[in-house]
């Protein structure tokens, strides 16, 4: 999911942008010489941006307020090592086409001559030569919580023509894998967390829940205090502006996938005139408070699971009810599944949300339902731990660490059980019968106990003065539902949101491969194409 995923991690491994790897980040390249284009111009179908610029770096910005032992770092790029835990269980080593470097930014921007921490960054020069390349393209795959670092190289096939003139660069942003992680619990704590009842009812099972989430704020208090304060949205965006400068690059260019749209809005929002070419795809609300945006995530699973259930020859209305009886025969009596572990109605639920990311999963679920059904759990066990990270021998990544504590960090929204019961859980449950009363409840679950007060009630992306910014939002985004990235376009500001519309499934319109989608945003970023505004793909 993109900003709430309950015990798990938003835009897991089944997310359409990799139905096969994980939706995460990538991290950062080059440094030295490149060429920057002047900014895309606004306009219908057909307009492009003007010739490139000086091959000459970019000065330090002086008036950034910044150090210039960090805006003027040089990188050190040197083969990359070996992927850790934290980068996630299924991530490999990066080809020899991949370089790795760390950049140091200010661990607080309010004292930015104080203590730093190193961004952890992957990069793979770009393949058309010194004339045609246009500077550093970085990347984001949401979560927030994922490694760029990992799942960049894992990608880099999807993105290969626009390495032709952009090196591809990711990034662990701050507080996650290589960038000072969140941890927060060991794997053992974390199964039994993932197997409790998320969706309580019974006081005792209440006070099981309440009390395992504040196990966990207190547990990342513990491991990660220092970091803690310092993981939110405004101060990743802030530390793009860093390693935009490090990069040689007088604008951000920028390809942000689910929560890394919401970065981009948030860095659009602060360095409007920094912005070079930007694009957005599988949007988050802007407008959507903590609570708006977890009702939004019910909205859009329940809308995939119906229409997976057409696909599957059902009504959507039969689907749903075929999920929630076997949803309540969990909750009385788990399932047994292979290596001696059970199926929970909690670890159920996480296993039908991961396959409906992406319509080529749908079969998976198919296959994982029918089975549990006829008594065994372990295919939907299966889904679930790859959406959780743990792999086959009971270790997890600490992704869903760092998405808490930034989702935490960021919104200001801290429902209480009794506002759950009193005012979300209806009105949660009428949206999705499925969905919506473990998104009600985990609005209680978490945040609402959190070491460190959230920023915002929502997020300011208005970004006056700012080139254009391409807005790709699917019909059918189960995490990231449509009608948020019509509201992404009209915030941006006019003549900076321009909206295209992919008719489709799945969370992402560019790793579905669309010819239409992939043809518009390749035009954008390698030409400066601007779309028609309204554009539609299907």
């Amino acid at each position: 999911m993109a900003r709430r995923a309950g015990h798990t991690r938003a835009g897991a491994r089944a997310s359409a942008l990799a139905v096969a790897a994980v939706l995460a980040a990538a991290t950062v390249g080059g440094c030295a010489t490149n060429t920057e284009p002047d900014r895309p111009e606004t306009g219908g179908t057909g307009s492009a941006a003007g010739p490139t610029g000086s091959a000459r770096p970019p000065a330090p910005d002086p008036k950034s307020g910044l150090p210039a032992a960090l805006t003027g770092q040089k990188l050190v790029w040197k083969e990359c090592a070996p992927p850790t835990k934290a980068q996630g269980n299924e991530a490999q080593r990066p080809g020899r086409e991949w370089q790795c470097a760390t950049a140091e930014v200010p661990l607080d921007y309010a004292a930015p001559k104080g203590e730093t921490l190193g961004v952890a960054l992957v990069r793979a020069r770009a393949t058309g030569g010194d004339d045609k390349r246009i500077g550093s393209l970085l990347f984001n795959f949401g979560g927030p919580g994922g490694s760029g670092v990992a799942s960049l190289p894992q990608m880099g096939d999807l993105f290969a023509a626009l390495r032709e003139r952009y090196d591809l660069v990711g990034f662990d942003p701050r507080g996650v894998a290589e960038s000072s992680e969140v941890v927060c619990r060991d794997d053992k704590e974390t199964d039994v967390s993932l197997a409790l009842d998320s969706t309580p009812d019974t006081p005792a099972e209440e006070r099981a829940y309440f009390a395992d989430a504040k196990a966990f704020g207190e547990g990342c208090a513990k491991r990660s205090g220092k970091i803690l304060p310092h993981v939110g949205t405004d101060d990743a965006a802030r530390d793009l502006d860093v390693l935009r400068q490090v990069l040689g690059d007088r604008r951000l260019h920028y390809f942000g996938f689910s929560y890394g749209t919401e970065l981009g809005g948030v860095y659009a929002h602060l360095f409007p005139g920094k912005v070079g070419r930007l694009v957005m795809d599988a949007v988050v609300d802007p407008s959507a408070d903590g609570v708006a945006g977890a009702r939004n995530q019910a909205l859009g699973f329940q809308r995939a699971l119906d229409n997976y259930s057409r696909s599957s020859g059902a009504s959507a209305e039969a689907g749903t009810d075929r999920v929630r009886r076997l949803l309540d025969r969990l909750d009385r009596k788990p399932l047994p599944a292979s290596g001696g572990r059970e199926l929970t109605q909690s670890l159920a639920l996480t296993g039908i949300i991961a396959p409906l990311y992406s319509k080529e999963s749908w079969p998976a679920l198919t296959r994982a339902l029918k089975a549990a059904e006829d008594g065994d759990g372990t295919l939907l066990l299966l889904l679930a731990d790859s959406y959780n990270d743990r792999d086959s021998q009971g270790h997890y990544s600490t992704a869903h660490h760092s998405q808490r504590a930034i989702s935490c960090a960021d919104t200001a929204a801290r429902p209480t059980a009794e506002q759950v019961r009193a005012t979300h859980l209806a009105d949660f449950r009428k949206v999705s019968p499925v969905f919506g009363p473990f998104l009600a409840w985990d609005l209680a679950g978490w945040c609402a106990s959190w070491p460190v007060r959230g920023a915002h009630t929502d997020t300011d992306v208005s970004a006056p003065g700012s080139a254009p910014v391409l807005v790709v939002g699917g019909t059918g985004d189960p995490a990231t539902p449509f009608e948020g990235s019509q509201r992404m376009a009209e915030e941006l500001g006019k003549g900076v949101g321009v909206h295209v519309t992919f008719r489709g499934e799945g969370h992402g319109a560019y790793p579905t491969g669309n010819a239409c989608v992939v043809r518009t945003v390749n035009a954008y970023l390698l030409d400066g194409r601007i779309p028609a505004a309204g554009t539609v793909c299907s």
